[in-house]
């Protein structure tokens, strides 16, 4: 209770805790309503009162009143002036510290996700399926930089999504037409900017119920262009690296290549000139110039199949997935590596299996990295004069996965150090670069396979991978095409 003057004439209990008085400072005057009004709120206060002088009440409004210890509270307040001579007044007062508390909280909050959002490059948005409205956060309009605050529209997200790819709303009308309860899924896309670059999106969306039990639609999308652009660099520069490790190869190879090149040459040689004497014979044998022409061109196809083999080894191209059989592989590495082991006193023993299942990859690579394992566990047993230089390829089905072992009779490894092997750049060879076991793990692993040591119950080590077997209808298909070619 106040009157115009000033003075407060009563008050209930709440009021005077909320304001930190009581009874006796209201008694002796000593507390007016006026007293209680920081300055900043006084205006306020006497447009207050203008308004009850004029009508008899004033409008509720926010305002902040004084404690005794000089704090202050925040309040809702609203009042009317009494029946009788129009001096005396009434007003009530609500405190409003928790609800403040609370919006503060709540701003917090979502300058926090604001704030989280811009730093991860994370956009959120909701669509009604029924009203097809759609709510976007300021990050996903900044994401796809557009004026924040412009009504989203299916036309305006469509003038941003790639040509060649379906948005984000789509995939979520066609999982609404092919599920009626909607369904949680993920959705990776493309944005085709106004200057022409290209952003790389990944969203999951959510499907739930609004308060009136209509679908709805709450999504997260995420800018991932910077992790799109970095993989790639990544699996450039793996590619360029396992190209350098296989050029290294040429080297250790040499002596291979000039026998592979060798025998067939000098078997072209041989027989051209066999042919020239026969024809120049009296009378010309016929007969016998056509069986050395035959295997004049016999000897150029096995020169032309090491160039090819050469060739697709050490050649700088994409990876071409096609169904393998490792057996062939192998085999196909031992003849353009055989000279070499021989010149090195290596005796190899292949131990292929009848029943191994293809697998799906890059042959070449698969290659690179046999020929690798190849020349690795001739390299470890150069040293050993006390032994057989045995070197076993074995190739094994593991359940549903194919499985080749390189192992030698060498030096052998330090346990400590068969993790170490496999890091880039470490090697225990001399003037070795330490990128090749590094490189093979990365191929296998690209595979969907592993790559790892073992050390043998006797001397030396054995180096083995396994990658899961080919899909059924991928074999098949390969066969088929076999069929057709053959």
């Amino acid at each position: 209770m106040w009157n115009l003057e000033g003075a407060m004439t009563g008050a209930n209990d709440a009021f005077l805790r909320m304001v930190q008085y009581d009874r006796e400072d209201l008694a002796s005057g000593r507390v007016r309503w006026t007293d209680l009004t920081p300055a900043e709120w006084r205006g306020h206060a006497e447009q207050a009162v203008a308004e009850l002088k004029a009508t008899g009440i004033f409008q509720p409004f926010e305002k902040e009143y004084s404690r005794k210890d000089g704090s202050r509270v925040p309040v809702l307040l609203g009042g009317a002036l009494l029946e009788g001579d129009g001096n005396e007044g009434i007003s009530f007062v609500l405190d409003l510290s928790e609800q403040k508390r609370t919006e503060r909280a709540l701003r917090r909050s979502e300058a926090f996700l604001a704030e989280g959002q811009h730093l991860g490059k994370i956009g959120s948005f909701s669509w009604c399926v029924a009203t097809d409205e759609i709510t976007w956060s300021a990050e996903l309009y900044r994401i796809y930089e557009i004026e924040i605050g412009i009504p989203v529209t299916f036309e305006l997200i469509r003038s941003r999504v790639h040509p060649e790819d379906v948005s984000l709303i789509e995939k979520m009308k066609m999982v609404d037409r092919a599920r009626e309860d909607g369904h949680d899924f993920e959705w990776r896309y493309r944005l085709l900017m106004p200057d022409h670059s290209i952003k790389y999106m990944h969203a999951v969306a959510h499907a739930t119920r609004d308060q009136d039990g209509q679908l709805e639609y709450i999504a997260s999308v995420q800018d991932v262009t910077a992790r799109r652009l970095a993989e790639e660099a990544s699996d450039k520069a793996r590619s360029e690296l396992a190209h350098v490790a296989r050029v290294m190869t040429v080297g250790t190879l040499a002596a291979s290549i000039a026998h592979e090149l060798n025998q067939p040459l000098s078997g072209i040689v041989t027989n051209a000139s066999t042919c020239m004497r026969m024809l120049a014979a009296n009378p010309p044998n016929v007969d016998g110039a056509h069986e050395t022409a035959r295997r004049t061109i016999r000897d150029g196809n096995r020169a032309a199949e090491v160039i090819t083999r050469l060739r697709a080894l050490f050649s700088k191209k994409d990876a071409a997935t096609e169904s393998v059989n490792l057996n062939d592989a192998a085999l196909e590495v031992i003849a353009l590596s055989l000279a070499e082991l021989q010149k090195n006193g290596v005796v190899l023993r292949p131990e292929l299996a009848d029943d191994l299942p293809l697998v799906t990859g890059d042959r070449v690579q698969l290659q690179q990295v046999i020929l690798n394992l190849v020349l690795n566990a001739s390299d470890a047993m150069s040293g050993v004069d006390d032994r057989p230089r045995q070197l076993v390829i074995r190739t094994e089905r593991e359940d549903d996965r194919a499985r080749l072992t390189v192992q030698d009779v060498g030096v052998g490894i330090e346990p400590y150090g068969m993790e170490k092997l496999f890091e880039p750049f470490y090697t225990t060879k001399n003037g070795g670069m330490g990128i090749g076991l590094s490189v093979s793990r990365s191929i296998i692993e690209g595979h969907h396979g592993r790559l790892w040591a073992t050390l043998n119950d006797g001397p030396g080590a054995a180096f083995s991978f396994s990658i899961p077997r080919a899909p059924d209808g991928f074999a098949r298909s390969e066969d088929l095409c076999n069929t057709q070619a053959t």
